[in-house]
């Protein structure tokens, strides 16, 4: 058998590649890893999830300070005022204490890090910052990048047509921000910049906000967001872009045809969605071809049709999501050590990190519904007893379950700490739970999460504080 360098090496740093890498050296399986930006850690920690969170968690702060929140408790402020440079550099802190983090794992790990682009040049064979490299197992996580908007051309270093990267960044609050996207990305950003002071307005090209949520939670985000101050132009498609001295003038014109008009913004977002990263890899060289989306498909295991060569995360179907990346980084680490690697896709909680925050696991109502017969119990957060006395009125919880068995089929949220509470959903799906067996699980009081019990008491009878 020939020898290689490495046992295993992962194209990608991003947080399905890392703990790819990091699982793989655990198993003993000599490990290194291909990453070309200077830090670790992939668009999530650098220009994603983490620092878009450090400025969800501040803006937040100041809106409460700003608009009286924290007066209605009792907590005066005479004098206040938002200091963006100290407000940005705490997100740059964020972002260098985790990424400096996995740096410390991998030599923990002794995980190697091979700093440059890689590229196949053959079965088994990488070159990567012109050296070539070989590895019996090749896994691609090369994660995903922005989607293009056809002319509205992105310059995040002019500051005026931005993505989510260049709206992190930006030195000040803008006049008015036009966000192009209604998905997480441009809400969660929108809500950053708009509760800094800035006039938010965003533009959809479908009817409703938040696709691929439940129905039901779709419409009552979209009426949060508006008593917020969001201004939408739903059902609506951006057609151009000019950029001039002081800010953007936007064309748009509605989906289903008609008038254009013009929209003048000091800055725009662009968040359309994102694209998987398979160019530049070499792929035609080891003869792996892409589906008509741009992925790479693989089997259960995450192993592609060429022998050795493995994916996972963003650059497969599936969504886009951190987590779910991090979850098929193990596992694929542990079908390559001849292990048992699964992961349950229909079990891959989502969340909207607004205030309050959306989340969701398994099917919507729409699509359990086109399955079978269901039962649906809800329970709103206002007369849960925590909620209400944190003023946290806003939003319910939805359990969704099969009319016959109880079994569990979605779970939908929108509370201040939804994100947290989806994580017990999650988990009573995994282990293939009934309502009841929710309903009758014993919840401390006084917390948010007995509003997921009221509600699973909700689908086969009645909730109690109702």
């Amino acid at each position: 058998m020939a020898d290689f360098d490495y046992d295993v090496l992962v194209i990608g740093a991003g947080p399905g590649g890392y703990v790819a890498a990091i699982r793989a050296a655990q198993l003993g399986l000599k490990t290194a890893c291909a990453e070309s930006r200077e830090t670790l850690g992939g668009t999530c920690l650098n220009v994603g999830c983490i620092p878009s969170k450090a400025l969800l968690h501040a803006s937040e702060l100041y809106d409460e300070a700003a608009n009286g929140a924290l007066a209605k408790l009792g907590v005066k402020i005479d004098k206040m005022s938002l200091d963006l440079p100290t407000m940005q550099g705490q997100r740059i802190d964020a972002v260098k204490g985790l990424t400096g983090g996995i740096e410390f794992l991998f030599k923990k790990n002794k995980v190697t890090w091979l700093k440059g682009l890689a590229s196949f040049t053959g079965a088994n064979t990488v070159e990567v910052g012109g050296e070539k490299v070989t590895a019996k197992n090749i896994v691609i996580a090369t994660g995903s990048s922005v989607a293009p908007l056809p002319g509205v051309a992105v310059d995040n270093a002019g500051g005026k047509i931005v993505d989510s990267t260049g709206a992190l960044e930006l030195d000040k609050v803008p006049g008015h921000l036009v966000v192009v996207g209604g998905g997480v990305i441009g809400l969660e950003l929108g809500s950053v910049w708009k509760r800094l002071g800035a006039k938010v307005t965003v533009v959809e090209y479908l009817d409703q906000i938040l696709p691929g949520m439940d129905g039901e939670v779709r419409k009552e985000a979209n009426k949060i967001f508006k008593k917020q101050g969001f201004e939408y132009k739903l059902g609506t498609k951006v057609t151009g872009a000019e950029v001039g001295k002081k800010g953007v003038t936007l064309t748009v014109e509605p989906a289903a045809g008609g008038d254009a008009e013009k929209i003048e913004a000091d800055v725009v977002l662009v968040s359309i969605g994102r694209r998987p990263n398979t160019e530049g890899l070499g792929l035609d060289k080891i003869g792996l071809e892409l589906n008509a989306r741009s992925q790479i498909e693989t089997d259960h295991d995450f192993a592609t049709k060429v022998p050795g060569v493995w994916a996972i995360g963003d650059v497969i179907p599936g969504p886009m999501l951190a987590h779910k990346a991090e979850d098929e980084g193990i596992a694929v680490a542990e079908n390559i050590a001849g292990l048992t690697g699964i992961v349950n896709h229909d079990v891959i909680p989502s969340v909207v990190y607004t205030k309050p925050e959306i989340a969701g696991v398994g099917l919507t109502e729409e699509a359990a519904k086109e399955k079978g017969a269901i039962k649906v119990g809800k329970f709103p957060m206002m007369a849960n007893s925590r909620a209400k006395t944190n003023h946290e009125p806003e939003g319910f919880v939805k359990i969704i379950a099969d009319a016959e068995t109880d079994k569990v089929l979605g779970v939908w949220i929108i509370a201040t700490v939804a994100g947290t509470m989806i994580a017990q959903a999650a988990q009573a799906m995994e282990f293939g739970a009934s309502s009841e067996d929710i309903a009758y699980t014993c919840h401390a009081h006084p917390t948010h999460s007995e509003a997921i019990k009221e509600a699973a008491m909700a689908v086969t009878g009645k909730p109690i504080h109702m």
